[in-house]
C-alpha cells in the first residue's frame, strides 16, 4: 500500500529547494500533490487548419517550418523572435517575445504541433506566444491539459510534471465512499476519479471525475456536521431558563423599536432557552441589522434567571463599545455588567475574576482574555460569540467549557443564503435578521478608476470641511515589488505631506501593537483625526457616527463580503454616507463585482454573487469552523449534488446514527481524519 502521508520532497521532480514552492501552496504530502486539484482547462486536443483560424481564439496547429528564427530588436530590453510554418492550407507567423533561448530551437522542414492565441487581419495570420511540442509529443499540446493555482517561480510545466510522477507512484487508492454508495449513485472508482480530474481523456471525463469527488467532499462533510448535531442534541440536557421571565421587560425600555425579524429571532431564542435541549444558535444578520440588541435581550434572560452570561467579541475596542452599550441598558435592571480585556490592569483584572467567580458580576463582555485558565465563573449559563468566523473551533470549545450544558448563541454579519447556512451549519440552529432598521440609511455607492482620483479627493475635502470623517482602506501595510496595490504607510505619507495636509491624517494597521491601535481608533471616534487610513483591520469595528466616506483603494483586491463588511463602518449616524469604489483592471469579474457592490446594499445578494464568483474555500473561510477547506467542491455551483447529498446523510444517519455498521466504517474513518479538531472538541 502506497504511503500517502509520505513527505512531498520525495516525489520524483521535487527536492529540497522546490518543496518550500509546495509548502507555500499548502502541499506537503503525496497526498497534498494528487489531491491539489486544477482550477480550469485549455482544450488543446483539437486541431485546426491555418486557413480555419479566427481571430482571438486559442487554437491548436500542426505545421513545418519554412524559415529560421528572425529577431528585432525594437528598444531597450525588448526582442521579437518570429518564424514562419506552413500546414496543408496556408501560411501562419509565430511570435515571441524576449525568448533568445528559441533562436535555434526549429529546423526547417520538421513538423511541430503549435497552440496559442491568433491575432487575424485579413490575410495575416499571427499566433502569439505559441506553446509547442515535436510532432510525435503531447507533452503540452494535443490533449486537454490542466491549469494549477500556481506561485512565481513555479511553472505549470513543472507542476503538471511533480503531479505526474505523484500519480505514478499511486498503484492503489483506498476508497472513501462505501461500495452501496458507489453502485447506487454510479460514481467513478476514487483512484481513476483522480487521474482523469488531472489529466482527463475526454470532457465526458472530466466531468464524471468531478462529480465523483464532489460527491465525496460534500457527503463526508454531511455526515460530520448530522454525526455532531445527533450526539449534541442527544448528549447534552440543557439549562432551562425561568419562564417567568419575560423579554418584553427589557424589550419595553430600550430605546429604539426592534424589528419584526428581531422580535422573530428573540422568539426563537427564548423558546431554546426555556426548553431542556441544549442552545446552540446561529445568528446571521447584515451589517446593522440589530444583532447587539438581540444578545442583550438574551443576555437580560439569562441574568434574570440567575446565571452569569460571557459575551466574546474579536477586537478591545469593539468589546468596549458592547461594554457600554450592555451597561447603559442592563444596568437599569441591577445587572451588573464587567469588562475584560488583555489591557485590563492587573489589580482591576484581580477584582473582576473574584466577581466572577462569586458571582457578583452577572454579564462579562470581552476578547480572547475571557479564555484563559484563570477565568472563573461561578454560574456560567450563556455564551455569545460576536463575528464567529474570528474564533476557531477550539476558542469557542474553551469558553463554553467554563460551565455546564452552556447554552450558545453564535453571531455572524456576513449573511450567507438560507440553504447554504442550513448545509455549511448543519449542527447549529439558525435564525437570520433579514431586514434593517429604519432608521439605517442606504450608503451610495460608487465604483470608479484611477482616473477619477482628484474628483474623489475633492469629494472627501468637501465632507471634511463640513465636519464629517474618513476612512481610507488599503490592501497592504507595506509596499510590495510583487503586487501592484495601495498600501498604509506609502499613502498615508503621501496624504499627510501633499493631498491632505491641512486636515488630521492617521493611520492604523494590523502590525501595530493593540495599545496604539486602540488609541488611535478612540481618537478617531472622538472626532480628533479627520482620514484614517487602515487596512480591514477595521472591517470589524467600533461605531463612529460621523463617519460618512469610505474609499476603498485596489477594490478589485478585496472579495465581495469584506466590500461589504467595510461599506458598513459608515452610514451609522445621521448624516449622508458614501462607499467609493477605487478599482483597476478590466476584466468581467471585476466589472461584476463592482456592478453589484454599486446596485446593492443587501448582504444576502452579495454573498450569494460572491460564492458564485470565488468559490466556497475562500468565501467560508472553512477552517475557522473546524471544518476543512473544500478542495474541489463549490457550494454555488454543486446546489444540487448538495440537496441530493443532503437527503442520503439524513438517511445514513437516521439508520446507523454512529456510523457503527460494517458497510459505513470507511465513512467514519473519513469524517474522523478530516475533522478531527471538531470531534477533539
Amino acid at each position: 500500500m502506497i504511503e500517502l502521508k509520505k513527505d512531498a520532497k520525495y516525489i520524483k521532480g521535487v527536492g529540497p529547494n522546490r518543496i518550500k514552492q509546495l509548502n507555500k501552496l499548502g502541499i506537503y504530502t503525496l497526498e497534498d500533490v494528487i489531491t491539489y486539484y486544477p482550477r480550469g482547462y485549455e482544450n488543446r486536443g483539437v486541431k485546426k487548419n491555418i486557413t480555419e483560424l479566427s481571430d482571438g481564439e486559442e487554437a491548436l496547429i500542426e505545421a513545418s517550418c519554412v524559415s529560421k528564427m528572425s529577431e528585432i530588436k525594437t528598444r531597450k530590453n525588448l526582442s521579437i523572435y518570429k518564424l514562419v510554418v506552413r500546414d496543408e492550407t496556408a501560411t501562419c507567423t509565430l511570435t515571441w517575445f524576449n525568448s533568445p533561448f528559441l533562436k535555434n530551437r526549429f529546423v526547417i522542414g520538421e513538423r511541430y504541433k503549435f497552440f496559442g492565441k491568433v491575432k487575424r487581419k485579413i490575410n495575416q495570420i499571427e499566433i502569439m506566444t505559441p506553446i509547442f511540442d515535436e510532432k510525435n509529443s503531447n507533452k503540452n499540446t494535443g490533449r486537454i491539459i490542466p491549469i494549477y493555482p500556481s506561485i512565481n517561480n513555479l511553472s505549470q510545466n513543472i507542476l503538471r510534471k511533480i503531479i505526474e510522477n505523484a500519480l505514478l507512484e499511486v498503484n492503489e487508492l483506498p476508497e472513501t465512499i462505501p461500495e452501496y454508495i458507489i453502485k447506487k449513485y454510479k460514481l467513478m472508482p476514487r483512484k481513476e476519479a483522480i487521474k482523469q480530474i488531472h489529466f482527463p481523456e475526454s470532457f465526458d471525463q472530466y466531468n464524471k471525475a468531478r462529480y465523483r469527488l464532489v460527491f465525496e467532499e460534500l457527503l463526508t462533510m454531511q455526515l460530520a456536521l448530522l454525526t455532531f448535531k445527533s450526539n449534541y442534541d442527544r448528549n447534552r440536557e440543557g439549562i432551562q431558563f425561568d419562564k417567568e421571565v419575560s423579554m418584553s421587560e427589557i424589550i419595553d425600555k430600550l430605546p429604539f423599536t426592534l424589528t419584526k425579524a428581531q422580535t422573530r429571532v428573540l422568539q426563537e431564542i427564548e423558546q431554546d432557552m426555556e426548553s431542556n435541549k441544549m442552545m446552540n444558535r446561529l445568528l446571521q444578520g447584515d451589517v446593522g441589522s440589530g444583532k447587539t440588541a438581540v444578545a442583550m435581550v438574551s443576555a437580560y434572560k439569562a441574568a434574570k434567571s440567575g446565571y452569569q452570561v460571557a459575551v466574546m467579541v474579536p477586537t478591545a475596542i469593539l468589546a468596549k463599545q458592547h461594554y457600554e452599550n450592555f451597561k447603559k441598558i442592563l444596568n437599569q435592571f441591577n445587572i451588573e455588567c464587567d469588562l475584560l480585556v488583555s489591557e485590563t490592569p492587573k489589580k482591576q483584572k484581580s477584582e473582576i475574576l473574584e466577581k466572577l467567580k462569586n458571582g457578583q458580576t452577572d454579564v462579562i463582555v470581552g476578547t480572547h482574555a475571557l479564555l484563559q485558565e484563570n477565568v472563573e465563573f461561578n454560574k456560567l449559563g450563556l455564551v455569545v460569540t460576536d463575528e464567529q468566523h474570528r474564533f476557531g473551533v477550539r476558542q469557542r470549545g474553551k469558553i463554553v467549557a467554563k460551565g455546564k450544558n452552556i447554552n450558545v448563541l453564535v453571531m455572524s454579519a456576513t449573511p450567507i443564503p438560507r440553504t447554504l447556512a442550513l448545509i455549511l451549519y448543519g449542527d447549529l440552529d439558525i435564525s437570520i435578521i433579514d431586514e434593517l432598521p429604519p432608521n439605517r440609511q442606504k450608503i451610495d455607492t460608487f465604483a470608479v478608476t484611477p482616473s477619477k482620483e482628484e474628483r474623489v479627493n475633492n469629494f472627501i475635502k468637501t465632507q471634511i470641511d463640513e465636519g464629517r470623517q474618513c476612512y481610507i482602506v488599503c490592501p497592504l501595510v507595506e509596499e510590495s515589488e510583487e503586487i501592484n496595490a495601495k498600501s498604509v504607510l506609502k499613502m498615508a505619507e503621501k496624504y499627510k505631506n501633499e493631498t491632505f495636509k491641512e486636515y488630521r491624517v492617521e493611520y492604523i494597521h494590523g502590525k501595530l501593537n493593540k495599545k496604539d491601535k486602540d488609541i488611535i481608533m478612540e481618537n478617531f471616534k472622538n472626532g480628533k483625526i479627520d482620514i484614517l487610513i487602515s487596512t480591514t483591520v477595521i472591517e470589524v469595528g467600533v461605531d463612529v457616527p460621523n463617519a460618512t466616506i469610505m474609499v476603498i483603494e485596489n477594490a478589485e483586491r478585496f472579495g465581495l463580503a469584506t466590500l461589504h463588511q467595510l461599506r458598513g463602518r459608515v452610514g451609522r449616524g445621521k448624516y449622508k454616507s458614501y462607499c467609493i469604489l477605487k478599482y483597476k483592471g478590466n476584466s468581467q469579474n471585476t466589472r461584476e463585482r463592482m456592478k453589484i457592490m454599486v446596485e446593492t446594499n443587501d448582504g444576502f445578494k452579495i454573498s450569494e454573487k460572491d460564492l458564485e464568483l470565488r468559490g466556497s474555500g475562500e468565501f467560508f473561510g472553512t477552517k475557522q469552523h473546524g471544518i476543512p477547506e473544500f478542495k474541489i467542491a463549490n457550494l454555488f455551483q454543486d446546489i444540487e449534488i448538495l440537496k441530493s447529498i443532503q437527503s442520503l446523510a439524513i438517511q445514513i444517519i437516521n439508520e446507523d446514527e454512529n456510523l457503527q455498521k460494517k458497510e459505513n466504517e470507511i465513512l467514519k474513518n473519513n469524517i474522523t481524519s478530516k475533522f478531527k479538531e471538531r470531534i477533539e472538541i
